[in-house]
């Protein structure tokens, strides 16, 4: 989907988490759950490439550990799977999900603490569907733009601009997401609710409902972040007075205390069903978050001082970060700049700014990953 960000974990940048559907065209009245998790790890334990990769067997995946290079290193999670029943998708369909989303909808092996294999539905390429859906018309409005210049400042790489690919162009969706989850990523670290904070699912899925096709990144986190501050309410314990809030698309508190966020291709699934466990403590760590959010990326534009602003931003994202990303950045709008204040940086304008893609070098694997956001 265009928003990866490198994991922190323990205030370190660790491996990247790739995931991979493997899909088994089989009929899931002919195979068990049990089989088809056992036919891809045995496949996978056959290559002698692979096998001195493969981690212990988990809960739904085969894990494949690919060690570092340049100081970057990722695992890759295998998720067996076959083509969900029709039965399943008609009932996803009776329910709102398009057909064609639900078309996609798959059955994943699930094994518990011993040896028992069970079905589980999931949909991981419908969800992807769903996503291209919410950002595609403006990715057809800048399109064109981004390709150029991508194309002008690469031109060792690409011999014409319809060679630049789809996946380098990214609305402004997808940056604040990205944005998101890195503020995400560093505000938790060391805190008590670390282990609680958000999952990348939840921030996407509502970053996603909510974007309104605004054409830049602080706009579209402005009011990403705006939006769900208001339902931070749903945390106090008369929260069932403020049902005028609650919003069953997006978060949702029920009469008994339990928490709901719909899977948007499969509102069986609910992102928040342990957020009311230990006291609400992953709800609280969501709303923590948001309050953090609202105070480092929305407020802090408010202030007229464009030093005190870049200060702001590299305490929460890291000076090395800030700078790097400053050299292609013109800020506008900012009350600051409107206002005049003699201590506010000048206007830069970066005709030709460095690229993240500039050491291409026409190899997929030879992308300068370490200055990818």
């Amino acid at each position: 989907m265009g928003t990866i960000v490198r994991p922190i974990i323990e205030g370190k940048e660790s491996d990247y988490d790739i995931d991979l559907v493997c899909e088994l065209q089989i009929d899931k009245q002919q195979i068990s759950p049990g089989i088809v998790k056992t036919i891809v790890g045995k496949r996978l334990n056959e290559n002698d490439t692979y096998k001195k990769m493969l981690d212990d067997e988990g809960r739904r995946c085969w894990t494949l550990n690919y060690a570092e290079e340049d100081g970057i290193g990722f695992h890759l999670d295998i998720l067996p799977c076959i083509p969900e029943d029709q039965n399943t998708k008609s009932t996803l369909i009776n329910i709102g999900i398009p057909y064609d989303l639900a078309d996609r909808s798959i059955a994943i092996t699930d094994k518990d603490g011993g040896y028992n294999y069970s079905w589980c539905t999931s949909n991981p390429n419908g969800y992807g569907d769903w996503f291209d859906q919410i950002k595609e018309p403006m990715f057809q409005l800048i399109a064109a733009r981004k390709r150029q210049a991508i194309f002008d400042s690469n031109r060792q790489i690409f011999s014409k601009v319809d060679d630049v690919p789809d996946p380098l162009i990214k609305t402004p969706l997808q940056r604040a997401i990205q944005i998101l989850k890195r503020h995400r990523d560093g505000r938790f670290v060391g805190h008590s609710l670390e282990a609680d904070k958000p999952i990348s699912m939840i921030i996407t899925t509502l970053s996603a409902k909510l974007y309104e096709q605004q054409s830049d990144v602080l706009s579209t986190i402005n009011d990403i972040i705006t939006q769900l501050y208001s339902f931070s309410n749903l945390l106090q314990s008369d929260y069932k007075n403020e049902e005028r809030i609650a919003n069953p698309d997006l978060i949702t508190r029920l009469d008994n205390g339990t928490w709901y966020i719909p899977n948007p291709v499969d509102p069986g699934e609910n992102f928040a069903d342990r957020w009311h466990e230990n006291d609400n403590r992953k709800a609280r760590a969501f709303f923590q978050w948001i309050n953090w959010a609202k105070n480092d990326l929305v407020e802090v534009m408010k202030i007229d001082n464009i030093r005190r602003i870049v200060s702001t931003m590299e305490e929460r994202f890291g000076e090395q970060l800030i700078e790097k990303a400053s050299k292609g950045v013109i800020v506008l709008g900012s009350p600051a700049i409107i206002a005049g204040k003699t201590d506010a940086a000048p206007r830069v304008e970066i005709n030709n700014p460095t690229k993240p893609w500039s050491n291409f070098e026409g190899r997929p694997n030879k992308i300068n990953r370490k200055s990818m956001p």
